[in-house]
């Protein structure tokens, strides 16, 4: 029987897959651009977005460019916890998957770039905020998602299991 509160196999298989995704659409993204532009080097896509090729030693916005050796291990913890919490959590309320998946994706997405450069390749450039990449971005709407999900969305993890009980009183039988 599944215990309330835990993630069923479809949720992880969810976070999974999108997490996955996440990675290879920001390791594409980046790839382009390492390609196509050079360090500085500026598109104008449409008003008020700009394609820019820089780097970012620092986490989020350049936060903690001074001390890069904090920057790895605060960000194993950070993953670490999001899938712990995920594994106790994630099931009590419908689809945490989602955001989950979105801040494991963007965290895995920006950590292969620091493993591998030393500093994490940025090109999405928007009036009066710092440059950012897909990986920012999947982390910013994660966090949002989460956000909204905890503070208005219902917990369910009281209710029945669908795939045990159907309507017509023919659910599959506990064994005993």
């Amino acid at each position: 029987m599944r215990r309330p509160g835990r993630p069923r196999t479809r949720d992880w298989v969810g976070l999974g897959t999108l997490c996955l995704l996440v990675v290879a659409i920001d390791q594409a993204s980046k790839a382009a651009i390492v390609a196509s532009l050079e360090i500085g080097e500026r598109v104008d896509v449409v008003p008020g977005l700009d394609i820019v090729h820089v780097t970012n030693p620092g986490i989020a916005f350049g936060f903690l460019s001074d001390g890069p050796g904090l920057i790895l291990p605060v960000t194993l913890v950070a993953l670490a916890a999001i899938v712990v919490w995920f594994a106790f959590e994630g099931g009590r309320r419908s689809r945490m998957w989602l955001p989950a998946g979105l801040l494991t994706g963007g965290a895995i997405g920006n950590l292969i770039d620091r493993l591998r450069l030393d500093h994490v390749t940025d090109f999405i450039d928007l009036p009066y905020w710092p440059s950012f990449n897909v990986a920012d971005a999947a982390i910013t709407v994660g966090v949002v998602i989460l956000l909204v999900m905890v503070m208005f969305g219902p917990e369910t993890g009281s209710e029945p299991d669908p795939e045990r009980e159907r309507p017509d009183g023919e659910g599959r039988k506990a064994a005993v």
